[in-house]
């Protein structure tokens, strides 16, 4: 395919609940931040530019996660690119984030502190979309330099993070403290484009959009790209541009199926039939734990 059909889906539906009280959240504690920290999945797609509005007058640090999964043939977005260009940002592409801490304090100490100036401690804002490995950089970043566990809670679905946290401290030397926010994603999306890239990075529930529709977009994605991992991890003989054949590849090779009752001239009869939303959550999860390939959305 040389396009892909959105069939003009309202994208509003995606969003059941308003975000604005955890961007409130994130303004009061401003006063109070020395520097922010994004996390993001995907370069461009995976960013708030509501959240540089709002937030964008500290130094900015943008991690992107997941760098092992991502194309090495697609560069990520340069430094000066994206939301809120020609403003103070860096990149860290290290799997464990080791430039994380040094680079934070380095942009704290090149920039003005205002009315914190006369404190020795660093606060960072950690913001991003849903999803996006806030909490997870925090407890990486403690375990790094303080040695010690888990402070904040991770999981794979997007919301696990309710609310603006407490500081949690992460470095001694120097005396460094991160905030855990809760995702916050855009009012309204420019296109659908964007919300189907945001779901296949688990911003957005899969059953909001549909894993149809997403499993659809991903199969485009992959073919547009050339990235046919999918023909050998599910025994194809050659790339498939139809959604349906691939599912029904995919259920018959993963024995994705379920019992349906048929109603005939003699009663009910059990009949086994393939699990179509099975077959397209397994390509789903195949694709974000890397088994497709390395691919970058944006």
């Amino acid at each position: 395919r040389e396009r892909f059909e959105f069939g003009g889906r309202d994208v509003a539906s995606w969003f059941p609940r308003h975000m604005a009280k955890g961007l409130r959240q994130m303004r009061l504690a401003l006063r109070r931040a020395d520097c922010l920290v994004e996390r993001s999945h995907i370069p461009l797609s995976g960013r708030n530019p509501a959240l540089q509005e709002a937030l964008g007058i500290r130094p900015h640090v943008l991690v992107l996660n997941k760098m092992d999964l991502a194309d090495p043939r697609r560069q990520p977005v340069s430094a000066g690119a994206g939301p809120g260009g020609g403003r103070p940002r860096a990149q860290s592409d290290s799997p464990v984030p080791l430039q994380v801490v040094p680079m934070v304090a380095r942009l704290v100490a090149e920039g003005p502190r205002y009315h914190r100036a006369e404190s020795s401690e660093h606060n960072i804002l950690v913001i991003g979309v849903p999803n996006a490995g806030k909490s997870s950089l925090i407890n990486s970043l403690r375990r790094l330099h303080l040695k010690k566990g888990q402070a904040t809670a991770v999981g794979g679905e997007p919301g696990i993070t309710k609310a603006v946290l407490s500081r949690i401290q992460v470095c001694e030397r120097p005396l460094m403290y991160l905030v855990d926010t809760p995702g916050v994603l855009p009012p309204r999306l420019g296109d659908v484009e964007t919300g189907l890239k945001l779901a296949l990075c688990g911003a957005i529930r899969d059953h909001l959009v549909g894993e149809d529709i997403m499993a659809d977009y991903l199969l485009y994605t992959l073919n547009k790209q050339q990235q046919f991992g999918y023909v050998q991890r599910y025994g194809l003989g050659r790339p498939c541009d139809h959604i349906e054949a691939l599912l029904k590849h995919v259920a018959l090779r993963q024995g994705r199926t379920q019992k349906v009752k048929v109603l005939t001239g003699t009663g009910n009869v059990n009949m086994m039939m393939l699990n179509y939303p099975a077959a397209a959550y397994e390509f789903l999860r195949d694709f974000r734990a890397g088994r497709l390939g390395r691919v970058t959305l944006d």
